[in-house]
């Protein structure tokens, strides 16, 4: 670690996205058809936002890193994030380019559907994060890594060897819109990688095995420290150096999993940051990946750090070592 004080507990870095949420619907209307929702809502999206907002909520410093269109979500995006606390110094604005947007499309009892624009997450290509950024924070992780077709592993590796020698633990996260190039891409980058945490499609698309333990042990091999597999209402799992564990997922009524797995991962997160054993940082992530789903979009129902500690000391997480 810096021998200064660091400024954040996390730097998050990665997409950044203006997400046109709708409440669930009863189904997907033919052409030309049309269907009620009770509501559409605009909020901030993206990994790198979820995260980071999640964090704020528990009372953990943090900063995004990313680019923002100079337009009218973009300004949304950034006046939430600052609202949320969230340092957006290094939330650069690019001139010309609409900001990244998600279209959300809830229908009920079905996972959810997405149609995204790249926008200026296009752009991001590592240069929006300084030199002397990564020192300066406890955490840092890259959100969206495969989606940002200009942020090559060669840049990625470039920083997370920097968090390295700083003593910052490292923190990645994939979206997959082309399995192959992500693959190679990753072989690179997760021998830098602290704790490595997609979900269990990302995990098959990647490894082309079904079982997310499996999965979890192939990106070890390839050589993250640590894996966490999130797999929705099945749980997660989660594999270290030295143990591996399969937790249960708490009960909750679910609306939308927007932003749950970025819900976990903050959770996780802050528990890595107090030190918190593995399966209490699963516990931890669970929790809050849960309460992210009782509500439409990706922030608004995640629990505050008061809320968060009712709910555990309430709420028994069936964890086994394996």
């Amino acid at each position: 670690m810096t021998s200064l004080e660091p400024k954040f507990d996390c730097l998050c870095a990665g997409i950044v996205v203006a997400d046109f949420i709708c409440a669930p619907i009863t189904h997907v209307p033919e052409a030309g058809g049309l269907v009620m929702t009770e509501s559409i809502s605009l909020a901030s999206g993206g990994c790198a936002a979820n995260v980071a907002l999640a964090l704020a909520r528990l009372g953990r410093k943090a900063a995004v890193a990313g680019r923002v269109g100079d337009d009218m979500p973009g300004r949304f995006v950034r006046g939430e994030l600052a609202a949320g606390g969230i340092d957006t110094t290094h939330l650069e604005e690019t001139p010309g380019t609409p900001t990244s947007g998600t279209l959300v499309i809830n229908v009920r009892n079905q996972d959810r559907r997405f149609i995204h624009a790249f926008g200026a997450n296009g752009l991001v290509d590592g240069s929006e994060i300084a030199a002397d950024l990564v020192p300066k924070t406890r955490a840092f992780y890259v959100g969206g890594f495969g989606l940002m077709p200009r942020l090559a592993a060669d840049r990625v590796v470039s920083v997370f060897k920097a968090a390295r020698e700083a003593g910052v633990r490292t923190v990645l996260d994939v979206v997959i819109p082309d399995p192959r190039r992500c693959r190679e891409e990753l072989g690179q980058v997760l021998p830098w990688t602290d704790v490595f945490l997609p979900n269990a499609d990302e995990g098959r698309l990647l490894t082309g095995l079904a079982d997310p333990l499996e999965q979890a042990r192939q990106f070890r091999a390839a050589g993250a420290a640590t894996v966490v597999i999130t797999c929705g209402s099945e749980g997660a799992v989660l594999a270290s150096p030295t143990e591996t564990f399969r937790a249960a997922a708490y009960p909750v009524a679910f609306v939308d999993g927007t932003g749950s797995g970025d819900a976990f991962a903050a959770g996780y997160i802050s528990g890595m940051l107090d030190g918190a054993a593995p399966e209490r940082c699963l516990a931890i992530g669970s929790a809050l990946g849960a309460s992210c789903v009782r509500r439409a979009g990706a922030t608004t129902g995640v629990f505050t750090q008061t809320e968060l500690d009712e709910f555990l000391s309430q709420q028994h997480l069936a964890i086994d070592r394996l």
